[in-house]
Parts: C-alpha cells; sequence; structure tokens
C-alpha cells in the first residue's frame, strides 16, 4: 500500500449527492462500461491495473458517482460462515458489496479490501465489489435441507445501503429471501435507503425475528461531513431512526467510534444521546475509536492532514496497537454512562468495551466483549414495539 500517493475523495460532493438523491445513477442507461471487449478491468484513476476478480462481469462508472468504479461479479455463494471462536452474536453474514462509497476515514472493514488486491485507502472507498446476483444464489443456499435457520447479519463488513443499492437494489431481495425462509436477520447501516424497505421490513418482520441498528456517533454536522463524507448526515440518520419507529420497528444505536478530542465532550455526548432519546432509539452502544491496520495508516493521514495538532496526541494515546490507553478507555466509559443516563438510558448496559467480569477496561483489550444496542439484534423472545421507550441492552460481543 503506497500511503503517500493516496489523496482523499471530495468531501462536499459525496455528502450532497448521497442526502439529495440516494437513488442518483439508479437507470442503467447511466453507466457507461470501463471494461473492453476482453473484458479485462480499466483501472481507475490513481490506482494501478487490478488483478482480476472472480467472477467479474464487467466493470462500470457514471458521473453520479464521480470518482467510484463498481465491479459486478457473479457469486458463487452469499452466506458467510462466521469464524469458530468468534465472539460476535450470530453464525452467518452477508455482504451484498465489498468496499464501500460512505468514505468514512476511520472505517475498521479497510483491511479486508487488501484481501481482494485493493488497498485499504483510496481503492476501498472507490473501487467497489457488487455481487449482481446476491438475491438469487441466497434462495438457492436457504433452500438446502442443511440450512438451520441461523440468524444471518447484514452490514457487518461494508455497509448494504450505501449509495449504489439505490441503483442495484439488491437488499429487498436479500430481505425477502431470509424472511420467506424463516431466517431471522438484522441490519447494520448508515444509510437511509434503508427507509425505502420499511414496509419490506415491517413484512419481514411479521415472519420472523427482525433487528435493526443505525451508526451514528455524533450530531456535528461539520465534523461528519469530514471524516464519513460519504454518508447521510446526522440529522438524516436521526429522521430515519424516528421514521423506523414510527413503523413499529426496533432500532438500536451503535455510537461507534467516539473520536479522542473531536466528539468525545460533555458537549458532544450530551447532544448525541439526547438526539437519539429524541429519536426513539430503543438502546445505544458507545465507545472509542479502534484503529486496526489498515485504518490506522488513513486515518492518521488525515488526522495529520485535517487536524496536524492533533498527530502527537494519537500517537501518544494509541502507541503502537489498535485500542486508545485503558486510562482513556475508563474515562470515556464514566462520561458515556453518565450522559446515558442523563438521557433515559439507563437501564442499559454503558460502554461497549468490557470483560467477563463486567469491568470497563480490561488490562487485556483484546478481551474486551460489546454491548449490542436492544432492538439491533433479533428477539426471538419478543420485542416491545412502544416508540421511545428505551429497553435495556443484552451482553453480545463485538463487531470488530
Amino acid at each position: 500500500m503506497r500511503w503517500d500517493a493516496q489523496a482523499l475523495a471530495p468531501v462536499r460532493s459525496r455528502r450532497a449527492a448521497s442526502e439529495a438523491d440516494p437513488d442518483a445513477g439508479a437507470g442503467p442507461e447511466a453507466l457507461v462500461a470501463a471494461t473492453g471487449s476482453s473484458g479485462a478491468k480499466a483501472a481507475a484513476p490513481g490506482t494501478d491495473a487490478l488483478l482480476p476478480l472472480l467472477g467479474l462481469v464487467r466493470s462500470v462508472s457514471t458521473p453520479e458517482f464521480a470518482g467510484v468504479t463498481f465491479h459486478e461479479v457473479t457469486a458463487k455463494s452469499v452466506l458467510n460462515k462466521v469464524a469458530a471462536g468468534s465472539r460476535m452474536p450470530f453464525e452467518w453474514t452477508i455482504n451484498p458489496y465489498r468496499g464501500c462509497s460512505h468514505a468514512c476515514v476511520y472505517c475498521f472493514a479497510r483491511k479486508t479490501h487488501t484481501y481482494l488486491d485493493f488497498d485499504a485507502g483510496l481503492d476501498f472507498d472507490s473501487q467497489v465489489v457488487v455481487k449482481i446476483n446476491a438475491a438469487d444464489v441466497l434462495r438457492r443456499e436457504l433452500a438446502k435441507p442443511s440450512w438451520g435457520r441461523q440468524h444471518v447479519a447484514l452490514g457487518t463488513n461494508t455497509d448494504p445501503y450505501q449509495r449504489a443499492e439505490g441503483r442495484y437494489q439488491l437488499m429487498p431481495g436479500i430481505i425477502g429471501a431470509l424472511a420467506d425462509s424463516g431466517t431471522p436477520l438484522s441490519i447494520l447501516t448508515k444509510g437511509t435507503l434503508l427507509s425505502r424497505d420499511i414496509p419490506l421490513l415491517k413484512h419481514a418482520a411479521a415472519q420472523v425475528p427482525v433487528g435493526v441498528g443505525i451508526s451514528l456517533a455524533m450530531t456535528n454536522e461539520q465534523l461528519s461531513e469530514a471524516v464519513e463524507p460519504g454518508t447521510p448526515g446526522p440529522r438524516a440518520r436521526l429522521k430515519l431512526i424516528s421514521r423506523l419507529r414510527e413503523a413499529g420497528l426496533p432500532c438500536g444505536v451503535m455510537a461507534m467510534p467516539i473520536l479522542p478530542w473531536l466528539s468525545d465532550s460533555d458537549e458532544a455526548l450530551d447532544s448525541l444521546f439526547s438526539s437519539l432519546a429524541a429519536a426513539g432509539a430503543t438502546g445505544v452502544t458507545a465507545g472509542a475509536l479502534y484503529l486496526k491496520p489498515g485504518t490506522r495508516e488513513w486515518f492518521m493521514q488525515w488526522i495529520a492532514r485535517e487536524h496536524p495538532e492533533l498527530v502527537g496526541k494519537y500517537r501518544r494515546l494509541y502507541g503502537g496497537g489498535s485500542y486508545a490507553s485503558k486510562e482513556y478507555r475508563a474515562w470515556l466509559a464514566g462520561r458515556i454512562r453518565y450522559f446515558k443516563a442523563r438521557h433515559g438510558f439507563s437501564g442499559s448496559h454503558g460502554f461497549s468495551h468490557r470483560d467477563l467480569n463486567g469491568n470497563p477496561t480490561p488490562d487485556d483489550p483484546r478481551e474486551e466483549e460489546a454491548q449490542y444496542p436492544a432492538g439491533s439484534i433479533p428477539d426471538a423472545a419478543g420485542f416491545s414495539r412502544q416508540p421511545g421507550v428505551p429497553a435495556g441492552e443484552a451482553a453480545q460481543p463485538t463487531l470488530f
């Protein structure tokens, strides 16, 4: 990965496009093929020629998605088995997209793009792999006699409701296939395009347990635009939470990452939790920025460019690892517990990083587990759909 050669993509145009027209580029006439007659991929500007992707049909670009290339592939399988011994509260995941135009500089999934011979920086934001046959393949997999109808999670790696979903419309078929087969499902997203599928999710929830989670960790629109430029802004996501609750659907919020010196002030935390309570979130989990390899380099490049005064502080806080210091995590845990209690989430766990004994900051951060917010994971025993009433959160392991 040549980090020094990378350049961050334009910010304002992505945010404006994601909020003003999430379905931009929905017509196939808007697509311009980027492959020659041989089927070889054309390299996107600023990248090297890429190795062939398995099942590649074509690579396309469109003015509505400036700077982004979509690599359409046919998948042989879409159900991914979670590794044995994982602390995740689900055994199966589906990722209809690889790479993400949300372009969040802190995204923990960046390293996974290197498995496809892309880099974890600009390529992750601009080279998006689309499994165009995901719904058809999924129906075949779910029809196998061996399928045990275990909970399937969507959005654990890259966002299934990033802007490309407006063009490819993969999620309705995926949701329908899971519900029709009797399979519980959950969705985690920053994408307000989810609102398109609220009627479908209500129908699915009448058939199987459904969990919905929204990722939102700040209310400062300017900061959000800077660190997650391709996402709908905080106000738009708060409206989505309210719409989900008004529709009788659960909605837990993953308030991660809290950014040291940028979104961890009392003012920022108070604004966040008061806004989530007003929107009717069923539960909230919050936690500090996590800088695993691949993400760390990209995020630190952004810090050096946008907040050079914080470079030394971040280096001291994170040392050579992925987690903030134990002292910082203990301090943040206390502030989060305070503001959650202040805004009606006192029945829920206060901080995402805990060990098995309930201590918020174990000596070995790798032993930490997270708390999934109520509503984000399917509840087989039933879910209380009283809008505006926060529920407690069950102890669940981390996404990371």
